[in-house]
């Protein structure tokens, strides 16, 4: 008989501050993570627009945001790509909601996702693929680290209203 499967517990014992962050969006509008507080947020790490996982992790996001909207939640996506690359994603994949260009790095860096990855036997940095959600006070109290993206977003929906 087959050990019985691990299950991880995003939500946080202890959780921290949101770090006080700002970043362009596909309209190289300047976005804070201030701007959400009194919601409730999940903020998505993802490594790249257009790639087969992002795309399916966004489309996910995207067919469920009246539910996560429902329960005063917002959706933001991160990545490094640029506002043209982001504009041409929401544009492609009619996201709705606010993607975030962090050309500096400053996000991946607060939120600890700019990690040493290996494909084939190259190694290369980038983007680990993470959640996280915050609190409408601007605490960071679930996160995901290593996501696969395969019924994530039913697993964050479901720790959002766990969290309620």
């Amino acid at each position: 008989m087959p050990a019985a499967k691990k299950t991880h517990n995003p939500i946080l014992e202890k959780t921290y501050k949101c770090p006080k962050l700002s970043a362009l969006n596909a309209k190289e509008e300047k976005v804070s993570l201030s701007d959400f507080s009194g919601n409730w947020l999940v903020l998505y790490f993802y490594p790249k627009d257009m790639t087969s996982g992002c795309t399916t992790e966004a489309q996910d996001f995207q067919s469920q945001a009246k539910k996560f909207s429902s329960l005063n939640c917002q959706i933001v996506g991160v990545s490094k790509d640029s506002c043209l690359s982001h504009k041409k994603f929401t544009e492609k994949e009619n996201l709705k909601f606010t993607l975030l260009s962090d050309s500096d790095g400053k996000f991946c860096e607060a939120f600890a996702v700019w990690k040493e990855k290996s494909m084939y036997g190259k190694k290369y940095m980038g983007i680990e693929r993470s959640t996280f959600i915050i609190d409408p006070k601007g605490n960071v109290v679930a996160e995901w680290r290593k996501v696969k993206v395969a019924q994530h977003v039913d697993e964050v929906f479901k720790t959002l209203k766990q969290l309620l």
